[in-house]
């Protein structure tokens, strides 16, 4: 069972369209259009004017997850959790993810300057 609870979609959908017809400025216009919802057993159909088609289509472009954290530079996964891990391929982003890339860099730096004078013959 999800843990997430859908919401009464028909009602929003319909609450959206009242909200956005005040500010149609062409109310008579026909519409182009329809949308039609079949939710939990029940469909609500919205007449589509122009300017209603476009304030749905810049809802829907518009919504952004609340748990989007945006791309892994290191997989492009799109999983980041609230520490920014990527839980795809264990990159830590954000300042203590540079952070720990800045230093595992300098050890590896320092990794292969020690390998370099050791097959060179140099004593460290």
């Amino acid at each position: 069972m999800s843990r997430y609870r859908a919401p009464d979609l028909l009602a929003v959908l319909r609450d959206f369209a009242a909200r956005v017809a005040p500010y149609d400025p062409e109310p008579e216009a026909g519409a182009v259009g329809s949308l039609d919802v079949r939710f939990d057993g029940k469909t609500v159909t919205v007449p589509l004017t122009p300017y209603l088609a476009g304030a749905v289509a810049e809802a829907l472009a518009g919504h952004r997850d609340r748990s989007d954290r945006g791309s892994c530079a290191g997989c492009g996964g799109r999983r980041l959790d609230e520490n920014l891990h990527c839980p795809d391929c264990g990159r830590l982003h954000g300042v203590l993810g540079q952070v720990l890339a800045h230093q595992a860099e300098r050890i590896r730096r320092a990794e292969r300057e020690y390998e370099t004078e050791r097959g060179s013959g140099h004593t460290p």
